[in-house]
């Protein structure tokens, strides 16, 4: 009967890591500045971090052929000739995984030139983190049985 509780515990464990709001305090609202480079099929970073309520200022450069930058949930896009630079700027005001992609067709692979703009903190990482911290407590604790 006492086995039973403890693996009551674990899985009540497991299910407040894995369901409860993750509030971590984050910084005041900045500007961020990202340059962009576009060639065929991909950008140059791909992941872009941010926290809500930024500022964020985009340059995008097209290395080879016309490019375009288009971020899915916030309405904003622009286009790049080759060799030029162009900027957009918006406030990253919702929370979450978004999303960017080139917004002009620019070769058979165009589908695929994508990128992620990530805005807040990463939970699924703290959530796994929790998670497998609660795996090892429990592979202890059966282990001493």
């Amino acid at each position: 009967m006492k086995r039973s509780w403890v693996w009551i515990i674990l899985l009540a464990f497991g299910l407040v890591v894995l369901l409860a709001p993750i509030q971590l305090v984050l910084a005041q609202p900045v500007d961020r500045f990202f340059h962009l480079e576009a060639s065929q099929f991909s950008y140059q970073p791909s992941v872009l971090r941010v926290n809500p309520g930024d500022r964020v200022t985009i340059e995008l450069t097209a290395k080879d052929v016309v490019h375009g930058l288009a971020v899915d949930g916030f309405n904003v896009e622009i286009t790049s000739d080759p060799g030029q630079t162009d900027r957009l700027s918006f406030v990253a005001d919702k929370s979450g995984v978004f999303r960017f992609r080139c917004s002009v067709t620019c070769g058979s692979m165009h589908p695929f030139m994508i990128g992620k703009l990530q805005v807040g903190a990463n939970s699924l990482y703290w959530r796994a983190a929790g998670l497998a911290l609660l795996a090892i407590a429990a592979g202890i604790w059966k282990l001493g049985k």
